[in-house]
This record gives structure tokens, sequence and C-alpha cells, in this order.
């Protein structure tokens, strides 16, 4: 496989192609139609609806991969755990992490898997958990009830990834979107850049 393509949809969610294979993560209850189109496999990294669309899900017919002990109501799910080294739609995944951010008094106590895909592009769901792994790409939330800007700083300094881009954008305006990107482009070191939607990079 070469040059992986990114192409940002509302919120969370992000459509990778390589090579005639294409790989959704995290299409939630925002994701525009297109987004879906020509899948060949699905990674969830928790089960929250701004992430997982079960009942576009269910008719989709392609392997579904999510935490396992994600509460998602779906019987064809193949459930991974931290640490695991699969194959999904040609391309190389690895989990990491394993819970979901805190937001308050130790809730939500929910699953969540980081995914490494292709040793490269690395997409950590609803936490700020840093992989020991080197990180080519990185999709750092932007906002989120479970985190402040400067978490979302801190994680892309500590992770150092030669390019990042926002994910986790989709309760922000305007103006707060654009509050953070001046500070995610201020201090991502090796450069950031805004996708809006249906954008690819």
């Amino acid at each position: 496989m070469g040059p992986v393509r990114i192409t940002k949809y509302t919120h969370a969610c992000v459509r990778l192609e390589d090579g005639g294979s294409v790989l959704v993560i995290d299409p939630g209850t925002w994701t525009e139609a297109e987004a879906w189109a020509g899948a060949d496999a699905v990674l969830i990294t928790h089960a929250h609806s701004d992430h997982v669309d079960d009942l576009r899900l269910a008719g989709l017919g392609v392997p579904i991969y999510a935490p396992t002990g994600a509460d998602i109501a779906l019987p064809h799910v193949t459930q991974v755990d931290v640490g695991a080294d699969f194959t999904a739609a040609g391309f190389r995944v690895r989990t990491f992490g394993g819970q979901h951010a805190t937001i308050f008094g130790g809730q939500p106590d929910c699953p969540n898997l980081g995914y490494l895909v292709q040793e490269s592009l690395y997409h950590p769901g609803d936490s700020l958990f840093v992989p020991e792994h080197p990180v080519e790409t990185l999709l750092v939330p932007a906002q989120g009830s479970w985190m402040k800007l400067g978490e979302a700083i801190d994680f892309v300094k500590a992770i150092r990834p030669q390019r990042t881009f926002q994910i986790h954008d989709g309760q922000v305006n305007d103006r707060g979107l654009a509050g953070v990107n001046y500070w995610l482009a201020e201090h991502a070191e090796g450069g950031y850049r805004y996708l809006a939607v249906g954008e690819s990079a």
C-alpha cells in the first residue's frame, strides 16, 4: 500500500483510502452519507453516538471492529483488546489506550481504543493516550467535555508527529474553532492543518 488519503467528516469521522481500499473510523450519527460509500471496514473507538451510528452500521455489511466490552448493539462486531495487531480492509491496525477520558467523578467508565493505522496515523478516540510508537500523522481532538485545549496541545507535544489534523470539533462554533486552530498551529512543531468537512490530505 502507498500513501494514505485522509478525508475528514463531521466531528470525529475520518475516511482512509489506499489502493482502492477504504477504512472508515468513527462514523457517528452526525457523519455525512458519503463517508460510508464503498467502505471495506469500520473501526469504532467507543460506543458513544457521536462516534458510532448503530442503525447505519447494521446495514453496511462490512467488518466492524470495536473495543472489547463496548456497548454496541450489533451482533457482527469483532471485539478487540488493547495491544491488538490486525488487518482491516488491507490496513494494518494496532490498538492503544483502553479507557475513555474522564469527564467527572470517574464517568464515563467505558472502553475506548486508539487506533494506529499503517504504523503512521493515530486516531485516539475520546482519550489523549500517548502510544509508545512513532506517529507520523496525529488526529488530535479539538474539543470535548472531557478535555481542555491545553491538554490537546500537551498531547501533540508529547507525540511529536510530522503533521497534525483536528478531529472531535463538531460542537465548536466558528469563533471557538478559530481559537483552537490558532493555538494548535502555534504549538504543533511538525505542522498543523485544519481540515474542513469533506477536505482531504
